[in-house]
């Protein structure tokens, strides 16, 4: 007989606020038998991971490793003000990808979609959603690392649909 996964959430350092002190971010998460955690959602402040990637936690320092990428790219949203027209717009587009809205507030989205759908697909869809009044912009969460640089993890999974 084998364990199921059981769900819980952790807390993560996912920054840090100008004054040093950290940034905490509670994850959903499942912890599978080899003891790896699986993210449920996509995260609106670590950065790095997305809904369905791996990760082992160092309980002692709030910090994680990746130890598998799921595909899954994290969307970020923000607004100025309220993002509710923004949401009524593109959740349902981006839905329609299989795309899934992971964390709402009044001024965040996060959703999470696969890297096959296509970068240029997917944004297309943000851009004609987002952007356009100067008030809202959109991001990737686990495309770039601190430098802006691709982390170009997508290539081998993208070389594997083919």
């Amino acid at each position: 007989m084998t364990d199921t996964p059981s769900s819980s959430q952790i807390d993560l350092i996912a920054g840090q606020h100008p004054d040093g002190s950290p940034v905490m971010e509670k994850l959903q998460v499942l912890t599978l038998e080899d003891g790896n955690l699986q993210l449920q959602r996509s995260p609106a402040f670590l950065r790095g991971v997305a809904r369905g990637d791996l990760i082992v936690v160092d309980s002692s320092k709030q910090t994680h490793t990746l130890v598998r990428r799921s595909g899954n790219l994290c969307i970020r949203v923000i607004a100025r003000s309220n993002i509710s027209d923004i949401a009524t717009e593109l959740t349902p587009a981006l839905e329609k990808m299989g795309a899934t809205l992971d964390f709402e507030n009044a001024r965040m989205l996060v959703f999470s979609i696969h890297v096959s759908c296509g970068f240029s697909a997917i944004e297309d869809v943000l851009n004609r959603y987002s952007g356009q009044d100067g008030l809202s912009t959109w991001f990737y969460g686990n495309v770039y690392d601190q430098d802006m640089q691709p982390l170009n993890w997508w290539q081998d999974i993208l070389k594997g649909e083919n």
